[in-house]
């Protein structure tokens, strides 16, 4: 938004602003935040950068550890939410060094940078392209309890089926269950919130292509915006999150991008639509090829689904992403692509045809993960591909163009499938991440953390006693 300092400051002084306002991201993908009145924000900010304490963050200690960020000033929007007027910026992290500081390399908006400087200097190409499409849930209650003598969690939207009988006041039109996909008005409960949110994020830079309902009947929706440049797409999904939160709760409602926070309802994915372009033109297109798809393209695929179990470490980080990675609920579980195919890790849109709309569908990942962790790991994978020459017909990928969902058990067995739990995918990760740390784009100091904090995530939840347990086992 802002070229240098002199534009900051004439924009503030215009709309009234009063506080600047600086985002980090933590290891796991949440805002943190440092605000200060507007007067503060120098050029010796730009310089030297203000200081913080980087293991509250949860980054491994490095040698020198003293850190400070910097704010990006071509982020700059103003915060919709913000109580008195306020410009934000998303901040690189630096290590102080002497003669000069350098980028700390496990801060997830530097993994991302340091990935795209990886694509290019490989030749292969000079832009990846991604377009996310953001599935979330709004809810107009939760409460959860976790404790040693109970746990509970108790969700509600009015528009959900199980509200049919509800007193006093009840109108009828409820969404049935799993029957929301493009529903409307008035079952459709959520289309001027969509559209509030849609607003907000154009006026912040985020293009939105369309928004609806989804499947899910308790107030599933999708966002998809229109894609950009890896580092630039990444900060729009932490901007993205941040609004749409926001924006819930500023009308009384909660919103979570949780993978599966319903039972027996679709769940919410990440889904990356991708192209790699070089020298302003596409990569992915060839008018021979299987689908259209260039050798390239092939090759991209090829490395991600080879290293598909490894990546869901990143692109699927939680506990709860593999509740949501079983079949039947809109989601994939085998590796494999196809076109059109809606069942497979891989999509390739049959409607895209031209060259320069040629691309992909990563349906697997999930909005629990950080998405400059996310993204990185999905182009370190298909660079590895590119340069390896991965096919994915002679790995066995496919192309599988039918319906991966209603085999036999017999035919499920010839396949390979993506982890069925967290633990599963940190195993992959711990044999297979020689491809993320090329060039160091992801230090082993960040692959080793990643797992010891994730590892700890699965021993925690695996020893926490389930409700449903007590239904299945309390009598035996």
């Amino acid at each position: 938004m802002f070229n240098d300092l002199k534009d900051v400051k004439e924009y503030c002084a215009e709309n009234g602003i009063k506080i600047a306002d600086f985002m980090m991201t933590d290891l796991n993908g949440r805002w943190r935040h440092l605000s200060m009145p507007i007067d503060r924000l120098t050029e010796s900010t730009m310089q030297y950068g203000v200081g913080f304490d980087g293991s509250n963050y949860g980054f491994a200690p490095v040698e020198k550890s003293d850190m400070v960020f910097v704010p990006d000033l071509q982020t700059g929007y103003e915060d919709a939410f913000a109580e008195v007027p306020t410009i934000t910026f998303i901040c690189d992290v630096f290590v102080i060094d002497v003669p000069d500081n350098y980028r700390f390399g496990q801060y997830p908006r530097n993994v991302a940078v340091h990935a795209e400087e990886f694509m290019r200097s490989s030749g292969i190409a000079d832009e990846m392209i991604l377009g996310p499409e953001f599935e979330f849930h709004v809810f107009d209650h939760i409460s959860y309890v976790v404790k040693p003598h109970g746990s509970m969690f108790h969700i509600d939207a009015e528009q959900a089926e199980w509200n049919t009988g509800a007193e006093p006041n009840n109108l009828g039109y409820k969404t049935p269950h799993k029957g929301g996909y493009h529903t409307a008005p008035p079952m459709d409960r959520l289309a001027g919130f969509r559209s509030r949110v849609s607003l907000l994020m154009e006026a912040r830079g985020i293009g939105v292509k369309y928004h609806h309902h989804e499947v899910g009947g308790p107030g599933q929706i999708e966002i998809e915006v229109e894609p950009g440049g890896l580092l630039d797409m990444a900060d729009k999904t932490m901007m993205t999150k941040y609004i749409v939160k926001n924006a819930a709760v500023s009308e009384g409602k909660t919103a979570t991008f949780m993978p599966k926070p319903v039972y027996d309802e679709a769940g919410n994915g990440l889904h990356m639509h991708m192209q790699l372009f070089k020298g302003g033109k596409p990569l992915f297109y060839d008018p021979n090829g299987y689908s259209q798809l260039s050798e390239t393209a092939l090759f991209f695929i090829g490395g991600l689904l080879r290293h598909a179990r490894a990546l869901c470490a990143f692109t699927n980080p939680s506990t709860n992403s593999y509740k949501r990675l079983v079949p039947g609920y809109e989601a994939p579980v085998t590796i494999g692509f196809a076109t059109a195919n809606r069942s497979a890790v891989i999509r390739v849109p049959a409607y895209a045809k031209a060259p320069e709309h040629k691309r992909f569908e990563l349906r697997s990942p999930d909005a629990t993960s950080n998405p400059y962790y996310a993204f990185s790991a999905v182009l370190m994978a298909g660079i590895d591909g590119v340069l390896n020459k991965i096919d994915p017909i002679k790995e066995g990928y496919g192309p599988f163009d039918y319906n991966l969902y209603t085999l036999s058990e017999e035919e499920k067995s010839k396949f390979k499938y993506l982890p069925y739990s967290l633990g599963e995918a940190l195993d992959a990760l711990e044999s297979d991440y020689a491809f993320l740390t090329r060039e160091n784009v992801f230090p082993m100091e960040l692959i080793n953390i990643w797992l010891k904090n994730k590892r700890a995530e699965v021993a925690q939840f695996n020893k926490l006693p389930h409700p449903a347990e007590f239904g299945m086992y309390f009598d035996l």
